[in-house]
């Protein structure tokens, strides 16, 4: 990969002046595929794997309908469409770490496994991590991908400027000082094919996690904000018998000091010693490591599940977090058949536009269903309506059921959002199945 050092103004792409494509790999409609979990099969007419930006843009300016293609870990079609898909992953990732302005910039399809460990080499880190390091950050920060942590926004919120092509394959760049920026960033591929992201960085920082549980269910919804606000990243575990079974606490290790000491106990649920994830799960029995192999649940070397599973995320205020999971504990009897487990994560409010977290801090409920399609998707529309009152919020890359008029009762800024997309995208090339059915775009 490589890492560059800082360098000046990125020079703009233009399609006309480009030489025809003669490395592109093209796959038919006849090589379908799937998502991770093998849930969902894209209907597009067909996917190319350009190996050169100029290859996307030619791509993009000839193709009538075209989306950008991830590392597939949507449960939703937000990333398909009719026309055609582009894999960026053959681009070259091209990190570039700017130590004078605190940023790194990398190709979209990079994950943050990849680029990780050498932002840390260099000195620096990001704020956070996603459970899952394989995924991309461009699809992640389109999305809203969050790690946890109630003074943490979302991964998103780190993006400091982007780079996409417009439906004639030109160049555009969009920074913090652009006009409806934050608008830009959970943009749903809506706006363009982003071709490359910039984060912010702060300091390198190393980090401990640690297990506790169980806790009695009444426990943790009376202390809620407490226990996620007792670390830096926190996660529970649940599966609405009565108890959560188990809580993952990622604690900042401050000046170096490797031998901090942590609480025996979290609230009365006692913390485990031992390491019960094995080589399948990142360290969780209190070493000191580097965040980037801390943030997340599951190591990049390592396969997080068999995919045989669905996912649907739900993000409620913190303010009516108890009563919302209250509603899901309810359905226990419905649901527990159905489920795997359940994740709490929470997370700071921001002010992009199509953010879940959009506005006020948010606890997000997590699910990871059995592969039971059917059965799952009855529960969680029930689920998703009986949710709505505390204005609960599904995540884009996850299943939701909810149609087009509930998402606009949740998102004050969406006509905006529709009004830009129409600005920057009049003809429609970058929209979709998804955007019609659940924007009304």
């Amino acid at each position: 990969m490589g890492i560059r050092g800082r360098t000046g103004p990125r020079e703009s792409i233009h399609h006309g002046s480009y030489e025809a494509v003669q490395s592109m790999t093209t796959f038919s409609a006849e090589q379908r595929w799937t998502n991770w979990a093998g849930s969902l099969t894209y209907t597009a007419r067909e996917i190319v794997a350009p190996a050169s930006i100029a290859e996307v843009a030619s791509a993009v300016a000839e193709a009538d309908q075209v989306h950008a293609l991830g590392t597939r870990h949507s449960f939703s079609d937000v990333a398909d469409a009719a026309g055609v898909l582009i894999d960026l992953s053959r681009i070259p990732l091209d990190l570039v770490i700017d130590e004078r302005e605190g940023s790194a910039s990398m190709s979209a399809a990079a994950s943050y496994g990849q680029v990780a460990p050498d932002i840390d080499r260099a000195g620096f880190a990001l704020h956070n991590e996603g459970s899952l390091p394989h995924i991309s950050v461009g699809g992640a920060t389109a999305t809203g991908t969050h790690g946890s942590g109630t003074a943490l926004g979302s991964l998103s919120t780190a993006v400091r400027a982007l780079e996409l092509l417009g439906p004639d394959g030109s160049l555009r760049v969009l920074t913090r000082h652009s006009l409806a920026f934050r608008g830009s960033v959970l943009h749903l591929g809506l706006l363009g094919v982003v071709t490359r992201v910039t984060l912010d960085l702060e300091p390198s920082y190393r980090m401990r996690q640690d297990a506790y549980g169980a806790m009695p269910w009444d426990t943790y919804l009376e202390w809620l904000p407490e226990i996620h606000d007792s670390a830096y990243s926190v996660s529970a575990f649940t599966t609405f018998d009565g108890a959560v079974s188990e809580i993952l606490v990622k604690t900042r290790i401050p000046n170096g000091d490797e031998n901090l000491e942590v609480p025996a106990d979290l609230f009365g649920a006692p913390l485990l010693t031992g390491d019960p994830g094995g080589s399948s799960h990142t360290a969780r029995e209190g070493t000191a490591g580097p965040w980037w192999d801390r943030l997340p649940h599951f190591p990049i070397h390592a396969a997080p599940s068999v995919g045989s599973e669905l996912q649907s995320e739900h993000f409620v205020p913190m303010r009516h977090a108890a009563a919302a999971l209250e509603v899901v504990r309810a359905a226990a009897p419905r649901l527990q058949p159905l489920l795997h487990v359940c994740e709490l994560r929470t997370m700071a409010g921001d002010d992009l536009w199509l953010s879940p977290s959009q506005g006020e801090a948010v606890l997000c409920i997590a699910f990871t269903w059995k592969k039971l399609a059917e059965p799952v998707e009855d529960l969680l529309s029930e689920l998703e309506r009986r949710l709505l009152p505390f204005r609960a919020r599904p995540h884009w890359g996850k299943l939701s059921f909810l149609d087009r008029d509930e998402i606009a009762d949740l998102y004050p800024r969406l006509p905006s959002f529709r009004e830009l997309v129409l600005d920057m995208d009049p003809h429609g090339k970058f929209r979709s199945r998804f955007s019609r059915r659940v924007l009304h775009i």
